[in-house]
């Protein structure tokens, strides 16, 4: 019997990868398992044949292809134009640097053995036999800082609800923030979907570090396949004692469910998710309190993406210098880089902070899908900035973005090629803002509309026409106010794309007197 692996993840499965498993589990001799993506997304379905010399990977192929690809000599790993070699020794897997990503892609997402076997759980048995002391301090040593887009030290957070609960707070709690929003950026999801236990030992380990007995992963509607996957992944943890009244023998308490959003961008903001959890409609709360103190029904609660989660195993297994080592500067660790937009090689892409975005685009990326130059490149989501390409060789990093005029965000690349229009990608900034804003403050809800007409009048209104300059000076002055006046990020981060894009594209706003 030949083992055959077609992975299962909503990538994949967009592209025909369920046909294809259909297709395959109908040979004789045959034996169809599924895993989660490589995250070789231009590859799939990426269909691995477990052969003598390892898994050989077969890219693209569509359920059509089999009877071809089967007379090829496919299930003796044979060569074919669509044969991409031993997965495991492709060039774009071995060059990176998989700390979150390790077992992604490995085996079933949902076999807890296969977890175990390949390094599960030890993250979450030394934690368990340190004192919760010393392991906030492992995570502070580790570096990491929020992934979700933030950037706030991970273990001062930890640190801060441990405090609290030593200062007699009755309960805290641990939530997950997974509810992916950005354009471009997926690696919540795949992760998720492919390799949940990371997950689940991330915030395990969180949950008896702080003293919290409830977990909450708050996950958008839109994930339909991770919600369940997680949900399985609950499931199967708590079978294997990993969660329950006794946590991998330790005698402590911890329960993790899944909570579905309604897709509200706005619940990526800690304090709206919260708000959303308790039932509520998805408004930013105003700060202080923070939620470290003031959180979840109005208890310390640590609050995570998904991304800081998934390092938390690896930090605790090896200890947090061994994942500092790891960076450049202040940016400690690995980042999970999402290649999307105009690129040649999308995908997911795992490499140590300090890698620059010339390398991630060109290099590892391979360029523009359609072979045009690049012109720009947004960095960190729909509010991170449209860097040109004489800026390409900045290091991907907190501080080194920030010189640069960006944000690394949740670590999501768009790229796009000469033929772009930068003035409608601006508008776009403000649109978005004016459609997910929660309404709760009026720099953001009135700015970002104001913004959006603004934006439209400029560009329709011809060069050297009377009052055209002072549309710019008016755009500023909204950009201005929403910076400074906005409760939370949302509305604070909208105009640095917009102001990125006037600074470096002035000529697609028929020039702008900048």
């Amino acid at each position: 019997m030949t083992t055959v692996w077609v992975p299962s993840d909503s990538s994949a499965r967009a592209v025909g990868a369920d046909e294809v498993a259909a297709a395959l589990a109908e040979v004789e001799g045959v034996s169809v398992r599924r895993n989660g993506t490589r995250g070789m997304l231009w590859r799939e379905p990426l269909v691995e044949v477990e052969t003598d010399r390892g898994r050989v990977g077969y890219a693209t192929v569509a359920a059509d292809d089999i009877p071809a690809l089967l007379e090829a000599g496919m299930l003796s790993g044979a060569d074919h134009e669509t044969c991409i070699g031993v997965v495991d020794e492709d060039p774009w897997l071995t060059a990176q640097d998989r700390v979150s990503l390790a077992r992604i892609g490995v085996a079933e997402p949902t076999d807890i053995h296969a977890y175990e076997a390949q390094g599960g759980w030890a993250g979450l048995r030394r934690a368990v036999e340190l004192d919760p002391a010393d392991v906030v301090e492992e995570v502070v040593a580790s570096g990491l800082r929020g992934r979700g887009g933030a950037g706030f030290p991970t273990g001062i957070k930890w640190r801060t609800v441990l405090q609290a609960r030593d200062g007699g707070a009755d309960q805290a709690f641990v939530a997950c923030n997974l509810d992916e929003g950005d354009s471009g950026t997926f690696a919540d999801r795949i992760l998720a979907e492919g390799d949940p236990f990371t997950l689940v030992e991330g915030m395990t380990i969180a949950a008896v570090t702080v003293g919290a007995t409830e977990g909450y992963i708050y996950c958008r509607s839109e994930y339909p396949d991770a919600i369940a996957r997680l949900r399985d992944a609950i499931a199967v943890a708590a079978e294997h004692g990993y969660l329950g009244d006794d946590v991998a023998g330790s005698g402590r308490s911890f329960r993790l469910q899944v909570r579905v959003g309604a897709g509200a961008y706005i619940c990526g903001e800690e304090t709206s998710m919260l708000e959303s959890l308790e039932g509520r409609r998805g408004e930013v709360r105003a700060k202080p309190p923070i939620p470290a103190l003031h959180g979840l029904w109005d208890s310390p609660t640590v609050v995570n993406n998904l991304l800081s989660f998934a390092a938390i195993p690896m930090i605790l297994a090896d200890g947090g210098e061994a994942y500092a080592a790891r960076g450049v500067g202040r940016s400690r660790g690995t980042q999970v880089f999402q290649l999307a937009g105009n690129i040649a090689r999308g995908g997911v892409y795992e490499a140590p902070l300090g890698i620059t975005l010339r390398e991630l685009v060109e290099d590892i990326g391979g360029g523009t899908r359609t072979g045009r130059p690049v012109r720009a490149v947004q960095v960190g989501g729909p509010l991170g900035a449209y860097l040109p390409a004489d800026r390409l060789d900045v290091p991907m990093g907190y501080e080194e973005l920030a010189e640069a005029g960006g944000m690394l965000g949740h670590g999501g690349l768009v790229v796009f090629d000469d033929t772009v229009d930068m003035a409608r990608m601006a508008r776009f900034a403000m649109e978005f803002c004016s459609v997910e804003s929660c309404g709760k403050c009026t720099p953001c809800r009135i700015g970002s509309t104001r913004g959006v007409e603004t934006i439209d009048r400029i560009t329709s209104t011809p060069a050297g026409a009377e009052g055209r300059d002072q549309l710019f000076v008016l755009l500023e002055d909204l950009c201005a106010t929403m910076t400074t006046g906005s409760l939370c990020a949302m509305g604070g981060l909208t105009p640095v794309p917009v102001r990125s894009a006037l600074t470096h594209f002035p000529e697609d706003f028929g020039g702008s007197p900048r």
